[in-house]
């Protein structure tokens, strides 16, 4: 089978899973429009916003789609070959990923927009709550930090290889002018917040000017670079401070003036760049080059089962998009029934992103000078091999492809940041203006620190502070979304939802908290660093702590409530 075909085959299964097993959750958990949502209960103007459904969607969409539908799909394919990361991408993402998602944000619509925690805490006890919510708070300040490091090191890097074809020649993309770019895209989402909110422009209009001013801001950004690199061991700790002050300031932001419209911008863009990276696909129709597949266990220790299941989290299931369907996204639906295309459709294109990032990996030759890049480079290369087939200019293409990663990871950082702070307000009931100056200057001091640390590994190479525990990241984040299908399942168990919609629940918090907890085994086991062992010790016990605590409550047969809100 072709590249092309087995893409038109995921696309297709896609539709269909949105058609049918979206509708079914739909009906299962009894979405009724004429609900009214937190949106417009608890209306601000700030956080509260009731937003046009397709207006959030490209705001969801950029905020789950991080470096993690790209880097996941690229690392598993290199270690365990492409097949077994393609089969659970796909049926991952229909079946777990996607309800996951649905399954979070319809929780927290129904309980006044809190948090995952705060699910947990209304269907289980305060001590789960209080564990949880630290837990996710210390999850979103290690995602700051590493996204942070990521987008930083994308802006002073240089981009210089030769490509696998001789008629291309040698490409060189300087990281200072995706920086550049970023930094007028950014401008631009607040102009056009600012157009849409007093000027009162129409979403086609607001479209139609600002969607083409994206693409000129990545054609100027080369031409106009900003070199920001500093010196010693963080080049990049300039643009990493610089990141950190602009996650302060927007977290904090009206969500009108920049999270909306810079997310609508960014969805955007990422739907132009995976429809032009499926166009460029399909026509060029390339060999699948790489080894469907490697290795059970390519190193020691780490077995494709469960190994493959925390390397791809985002792209087939993320505990992450829970705390952002929880977070941001469920204090903007407008209508309950908006759920399905939000939150469902919403992971879909995730897993779409995820294949397009996969195919980057499977037209190449293994050993080839692309295949040993790291993920970023891989794909945007791959992005602008793909768009270069439509007649694009490669420099542009490429600049376009990298530009779309910083893209997936800067606008998650912010809302990051804002989740961290909305976490911090619940927790401390302290929900005035100055708790969230609070607990934003909380949640962004360790990240500020941490940014300048440096460690080194095995080999002796110096390597930033947070990636000593890196290898527990996917551990981390998989632990987090079997924890969340656990405090929904409570949840559908007090108010008595159908029994089916419980199992469709049940079974795939089973399967994550199996591969979670088998893999923090393995990593206990194999573990050389204290830190490491440390970290992997505690996420065992905390999974085995709030499982324990729910099976008490299950045994001790508590009541559904009379509003289950």
């Amino acid at each position: 089978m072709s590249l092309s075909v087995l893409v038109l085959c995921v696309l297709a299964a896609f539709a269909l899973a949105y058609t049918v097993y979206g509708r079914l959750l739909s009906r299962l958990f009894g979405l009724d429009r004429q609900n009214t949502t937190p949106a417009h209960t608890h209306q601000d103007g700030a956080d509260f916003v009731p937003t046009n459904k397709f207006y959030l969607l490209s705001q969801h969409f950029s905020a789950i789609s991080a470096a993690g539908p790209i880097a996941g799909p690229i690392l598993a394919a290199s270690l365990f070959g492409w097949e077994p990361a393609f089969w659970w991408i796909v049926l991952g993402c229909i079946f777990i990923g996607s309800m996951h998602d649905f399954a979070s944000l319809v929780g927290s619509i129904r309980h006044g927009a809190c948090s995952i925690a705060g699910i947990l805490q209304k269907n289980c006890n305060a001590r789960s709550y209080s564990v949880f919510t630290v837990y996710i708070w210390l999850a979103l300040v290690y995602v700051i930090v590493a996204f942070t490091d990521v987008t930083a090191r994308a802006f002073v890097e240089v981009l210089d290889i030769a490509l696998p074809a001789a008629e291309l020649g040698k490409l060189r993309v300087p990281g200072a002018g995706v920086a550049s770019s970023s930094m007028m895209y950014l401008g631009l989402s607040l102009l056009m917040g600012l157009c849409v909110r007093y000027w009162r422009w129409p979403l086609w209009l607001s479209t139609a000017v600002f969607v083409p001013a994206v693409g000129l801001a990545i054609y100027l950004g080369p031409q106009l670079p900003l070199d920001l690199a500093a010196t010693g061991d963080v080049p990049s700790l300039w643009w990493a401070w610089l990141i950190l002050g602009y996650c302060a300031i927007a977290s904090m932001l009206p969500v009108w003036l920049l999270l909306q419209p810079r997310g609508y911008l960014g969805g955007f863009f990422l739907y132009l760049t995976l429809l032009g990276g499926l166009l460029g696909l399909l026509i060029a129709n390339p060999e699948i080059a790489w080894p469907s597949f490697t290795a059970f266990e390519p190193k020691p220790g780490q077995p494709m089962v469960p190994f493959l299941f925390i390397t791809i989290a985002c792209g087939a299931c993320s505990g992450f998009h829970g705390l952002v369907c929880s977070g941001t996204t469920s204090k903007q639906v407008d209508k309950e029934t908006d759920a399905h295309l939000v939150g469902y459709g919403g992971m879909l294109l995730e897993g779409v992103v995820a294949i397009l990032a996969l195919a980057c990996v499977m037209i190449l030759q293994p050993g080839s000078s692309v295949a040993k890049q790291p993920p970023d480079k891989i794909f945007g290369l791959g992005i602008g091999t793909f768009l270069h087939e439509l007649g694009v200019p490669l420099q542009f293409a490429v600049t376009f492809g990298m530009l779309a990663f910083a893209t997936f990871v800067y606008d998650t950082l912010d809302v990051a940041t804002r989740l961290a702070r909305y976490l911090f307000t619940e927790w401390t009931g302290w929900k005035t203006q100055m708790g969230g100056l609070v607990g934003t200057a909380v949640s962004l001091a360790l990240p500020f620190w941490f940014v300048a640390q440096t460690a080194r590994d095995g080999a002796g190479n110096v390597i930033p502070a947070y990636k000593v525990i890196w290898p527990l990241f996917g551990s981390t984040n998989q632990l987090l979304a079997g924890l969340t299908l656990l405090g929904l399942l409570l949840w559908l168990r007090r108010t008595g939802r159908p029994r089916l919609v419980q199992w469709l629940v049940a079974v795939p918090m089973v399967f994550m908290m199996g591969m979670t907890v088998s893999a923090l085994c393995y990593q206990i086991g194999n573990a050389t660093d204290a830190v490491m062992l440390s970290v992997a010790i505690v996420l065992l016990a905390l999974a085995v702590w709030i499982t324990g605590e729910a099976v008490v409550t299950v045994w001790n047969g508590r009541q559904p409530p009379v509003n289950e809100s």
